[in-house]
Order: C-alpha cells, then sequence, then structure tokens
C-alpha cells in the first residue's frame, strides 16, 4: 500500500507584537492560524508586558532584528498570506512595507493603534509612514472606528458612515477595506468594500466582556483564508464566523478584560 502523502498546509506569517498575557498580538496571530488549519509563522517586532488590565511596558526590536526574522522566514519557507499587527515606530512601519512590497503574497493590515484597555501602541509619528507606505500594500485593511478617525479624521457614530470611513480609508492604497463597526449599538455590523462592491456582514452582539485579542483575531483569520486561497469576501465572512464563536466563548482570566477563546470550535 502507498504511503499517504501528509497534507501540505499553507504558510501563514504575522508580523506584529507579542503579548506576554496570551490573548492578543503574536500569541492570538498563531493559535488562530492553528485553529484554521494553516502553519503560522511569526515576525515579532515589539515586547509587551501586559496582561489583563493593561500594558505595562512595550520594547521596540531593531529594525536589523525584524528584517532578519522576516528574510529567514520567507526566503526558506515561503509565505501564501502575511498579517501585520503592531509595529509601533514609523522605522518599524516603513522596513515592513518595503519587505512586503517585495513579497508576492496578500497582505492583510491591522493598524493597531491603541490596545484594548487605550494603551497606545503606535507613535504618533508613525501614523503618515502607515498612511503612505503600509495601507498601499495591503490587500485588505483591518481598522476599528478608533484607527479610522485616528488615519482619516473620519468619525463613525452609525451604521451609515461606515461607507464614508471605507471610501476614507481606500483612497490610501489598499485593494479592500473591512470597517469593524463593533463599537457601534446593535449588531456588530462591519463593511467590506473594494469601492465597487459592498458586503456587510451583520452577527448577533453577544454580552460578553471578555474580548480581548478580537482585532488581531480577525486579522489573522482573514490572512487564514487568503492563504487557503480563499477570495477576500469568503475569508472575511468565514473570519467573521470564526470571531463571533470566539467573542461567544470568551472567557476569564486575571482581574480585567479577558481574551476571547481561540479553540472554541475545539471545546
Amino acid at each position: 500500500m502507498p504511503d499517504v502523502l501528509p497534507e501540505v498546509l499553507p504558510n501563514v506569517l504575522t508580523v506584529a507584537g507579542s503579548d506576554s498575557g496570551g490573548g492578543a498580538g503574536v500569541q492570538a496571530d498563531l493559535k488562530t492560524m492553528l485553529a484554521l488549519g494553516v502553519h503560522g509563522m511569526s515576525v515579532i517586532t515589539a515586547v509587551t508586558a501586559q496582561n489583563s488590565l493593561g500594558v505595562q511596558g512595550a520594547w521596540e526590536l531593531p529594525v536589523e532584528a525584524v528584517r532578519a526574522q522576516y528574510r529567514s522566514v520567507v526566503d526558506d519557507i515561503g509565505v501564501q498570506a502575511v498579517k501585520t499587527g503592531m509595529l509601533a515606530s514609523a522605522a518599524l512601519v516603513e522596513t515592513v512595507a518595503e519587505l512586503l512590497a517585495g513579497t508576492d503574497a496578500p497582505v492583510v493590515v491591522d493598524p493597531v493603534g491603541v490596545s484594548k484597555h487605550g494603551d497606545p501602541l503606535l507613535a504618533a509619528s508613525a501614523l503618515d509612514s502607515v498612511r503612505e507606505r503600509l495601507l498601499p500594500v495591503a490587500t485588505v485593511a483591518t481598522p476599528n472606528l478608533d484607527e479610522v478617525a485616528q488615519l482619516t479624521g473620519v468619525t463613525v457614530e452609525t451604521e451609515a458612515d461606515l461607507r464614508r470611513a471605507a471610501a476614507a480609508v481606500l483612497e490610501y492604497g489598499p485593494r479592500w477595506a473591512l470597517i469593524k463597526g463593533g463599537h457601534l449599538a446593535g449588531d456588530a455590523v462591519d463593511l467590506l468594500t473594494d469601492g465597487t462592491e459592498e458586503h456587510w456582514l451583520r452577527a448577533p452582539r453577544h454580552d460578553n466582556r471578555h474580548t480581548h485579542g478580537t482585532g488581531c483575531t480577525l486579522a489573522s483569520a482573514v490572512a487564514a483564508g487568503l492563504g487557503k486561497g480563499l477570495t477576500v469576501p469568503d475569508a472575511v465572512r468565514q473570519a467573521k464566523e470564526y470571531v463571533t464563536g470566539a467573542i461567544a466563548a470568551g472567557f476569564s482570566l486575571g482581574g480585567g478584560i479577558g481574551p476571547v477563546d481561540h479553540g472554541w470550535r475545539l471545546r
């Protein structure tokens, strides 16, 4: 009987900061990728001292360390999709944007600005670099409403404002914008658009405060779908379904806000 060849998993890379509490950042990204059936790899851009109460400290890695990690992984193993998260400084944003521009794979940009607890994770001086260098190389940009306001000045107060927000983000060059309306009242509604077609994604809002890592998890889930060869709308639709389940199963951890449950489908 011939040997059965093992399934070849798509390789998906996260370029992001480390969350020592395990709920967000690289840790959330790798858990998501495992849960969704792809091989997760990482380029760590910063180390944070972080728990359920907030971020107590953050230290960005040198540009050379980030570039070396990226080249090491991509040149040897290869990559079918990349997701970016916390990039901290203008120098890191520009370095990562340059690396992505030379990589033939879809890119999901989560323009992380602040943590769930309101702690800043991106220097104000880096915003122009995100707008001018990082967003133009994105296949999908996934800002939340605070990040939309930070990047574009557009304030979203109602569902109807999501179109205006998406248009403002698309002006910076990503192929698709996924505007996350999770902070609005009512259902959890997101808008995915490339400026021509629109996809409205709705899910019931779960009464659960333990939502740490939601944005990282969604962006990683989208990257996992793209790594498998899904179209952007299909990847986003499947990611939304996965994240909705993870939020519903979010659990208490420490004395503050707990994480979403990345392994909810395994329970």
